[in-house]
């Protein structure tokens, strides 16, 4: 049975807002910053989407995980393009009834994490997951063991700066852990 990973790395960088405003001129307003980091970070998900369906179309067995910083909630519009098709994601009642769907769609982990430790970053005092480990109907059953390694984020706000310098991430990793055959 063939095994892959993608990753995705981090959707929306704010250096590639800079550069664009460089080229661009004028004033950078944060609406403007803001439509270009979800457009960008939409085709980012559509391009990740494209290659994981091809990989389950030719390989429908594959063990596939997508994962990494996606910088969107479970419920945002991107992060439900990687699961590709709706039906039965976890927490529906569709969830125990395979349907067509199955062989593309990637189930986003997040229900799994107990609710205390659901986040990866904190935004401005606010807990967010925007960290994500989607997989294929082969990594879903038996049910992974999934949590988070918080440790002492800092609060970020919309200043990129404001912990330029200081050691460690402002994100908490997200793991998983699997029971294979």
């Amino acid at each position: 049975m063939a095994s892959a990973v993608l990753a995705v790395q981090e959707l929306g960088d704010p250096e590639a807002l800079d550069d664009l405003a460089s080229r661009v001129g004028g004033t950078w307003h944060r609406a403007v910053s803001g439509a270009y980091a979800l457009y960008r970070r939409a085709a980012e998900a559509t391009a990740v989407r494209e290659l994981a369906t091809a990989h389950l179309r030719a390989q429908p067995d594959a063990r596939l995980i997508v994962l990494g910083d996606l910088n969107d909630e479970p419920t945002a519009a991107t992060t439900q393009i990687l699961s590709g098709p709706p039906g039965s994601e976890i927490g529906t009642g569709g969830f125990d009834h395979p349907d067509q769907g199955d062989a593309w769609r990637l189930w986003n982990l997040a229900p799994f994490i107990p609710g205390d430790q659901r986040y990866s970053r904190i935004y401005r005092g606010r807990k967010e997951l925007i960290d994500h480990i989607l997989v294929s109907h082969q990594l879903v059953k038996p049910l992974p063991t999934v949590r988070t390694i918080n440790q002492a984020l800092p609060s970020v706000t919309d200043d990129p700066h404001q912990h330029t310098g200081e050691s460690g991430s402002d994100h908490s990793p997200v793991a998983a852990t699997f029971d294979l055959p």
